[in-house]
């Protein structure tokens, strides 16, 4: 199955006059669709129908499609049989899925670098100061786990919207589980560009997006241990959700499984999709991916620092591993105004602002916990995956130096 870019070749006009390929430099907003999740929509697309209970042609072709995507997406990410596989429609929709499954009077810990899809749908959070060091992290976890007396959920990125930065999760994970707590992984950035699996990340709940996936056809998955899933009332009480309803109020029976939680109609096209690039990315030579990566990061990195006025932001230091990811803060520059005249005048695709990470940015900017949250000019963030060229990296550091 190919992991081709559909699209690699859009032409955009300048305002000169000339046309030039589109650069895409936005990965971890969108990732483009790769011709393997375009080829299984297109595939099913003339037996489409819904899936679960229909007899005929079309709904048993759906639901053998959708089920297998669920096996497929389960292999991905190394489920057991103490996990179950729920499909969603994004990272954010998985977590507030989880959200409402936690056990009453859960504790949630959260660091202050998380994007908002893991940072606001949990009960009973407590926040921790973005660290400035992996040990930081550790050591700030191990005295909010010391005060915790009831059912702790710890909650972190694998890698950083912001700055791409890979956090220690292994470690995490070990300590958190020490002090009998769970941890989840928002594995949104990290499932695109590194293997992903609960066992080897030490995770018990773990969740992405299929349109960061290079599958943007809105669904999402949220795999982990069944028992707290199993536990909490459905997500979406409805059909599909219910295993039998009586004639009066109360009188029913929730399913158990995944589909306790997917209430109603299910985006079969995206759970195919994602099972796809799964698919794909599981053949590919993650490893090599990974160098190639290595290589453009560096290029980039490299260019960006000979340009005046532009620096490169961290958590951890410049030589923390990281992911095709780079925000950029300017000394004289708003960086909404470089990003217009980027896609206007150099047909390349980055993206400004907060990035959803609203705490984290206004660390790394140094504007401080008191900013107004809707004032803040933000960073410019280059990002890029599967389908990125040296040629993009080369023509994105020359527009910068130009702009």
């Amino acid at each position: 199955m190919s992991l081709d870019i559909v699209g690699d070749d859009l032409k955009v006009a300048l305002p000169t006059g000339e046309t030039v390929r589109f650069a895409h430099l936005d990965y971890a907003a969108s990732a483009p669709c790769v011709a393997a999740a375009a080829e299984a929509v297109a595939d099913l697309l003339p037996r489409y129908g819904s899936v679960h209970r229909g007899t005929g042609v079309r709904s048993q072709a759906s639901t053998i499609a959708y089920e297998l995507a669920r096996d497929v997406v389960a292999e991905f990410v190394g489920a057991g049989p103490e996990h179950e596989v729920i499909f969603t429609r994004n990272t954010t929709d998985a977590f507030n899925l989880l959200a409402r499954a936690l056990p009453p009077g859960t504790t949630t810990i959260v660091f202050d670098g998380e994007h908002h899809a893991n940072l606001l749908p949990w009960p009973n959070p407590l926040r921790l100061p973005a660290p400035s060091s992996p040990a930081e992290a550790l050591a700030s976890l191990e005295k909010a786990l010391k005060a915790t007396t009831n059912n702790t959920l710890v909650t972190v990125t694998g890698a950083s919207n912001v700055t791409g930065e890979i956090w220690p999760v292994r470690q995490i994970a070990g300590l958190a589980h020490h002090y009998g707590a769970r941890v989840a992984v928002d594995a949104a950035q990290l499932a695109p560009h590194r293997r992903v699996d609960l066992t080897e990340l030490g995770a018990d709940y773990l969740a992405f997006s299929g349109h960061k996936l290079y599958a943007p056809f809105g669904a999402g998955v949220l795999a982990g241990r069944w028992d707290w899933l199993d536990a909490a009332p459905p997500y979406l009480a409805g059909g599909g959700a219910s295993a039998a309803v009586g004639d009066r109020p109360g009188e029913l029976e929730w399913a158990t499984g995944p589909a306790r939680h997917e209430g109603g109609t299910p985006n079969l096209l995206g759970a195919v999709a994602i099972a796809a690039v799964c698919e794909a990315l599981t053949a590919a030579d993650r490893d090599v991916l990974a160098a190639r990566e290595e290589l453009l990061l560096d290029r980039l990195r490299a260019g960006l620092a000979t340009i005046p006025g532009v620096t490169e932001v961290s958590l951890f230091g410049p030589e923390h591993p990281r992911v095709g990811i780079v925000s950029l803060a300017f000394a004289e520059q708003d960086p909404a105004d470089v990003a217009l005249r980027l896609g206007r005048d150099h047909g390349i695709g980055v993206r400004a602002g907060q990035f959803c990470a609203h705490p984290l940015v206004r660390r790394l900017t140094g504007r401080g916990a008191t900013a107004d949250c809707g004032t803040a000019s933000g960073l410019l963030r280059i990002s890029f995956g599967l389908g990125s060229s040296t040629e993009d990296v080369d023509r994105v550091v020359e527009a910068l130096r130009n702009t």
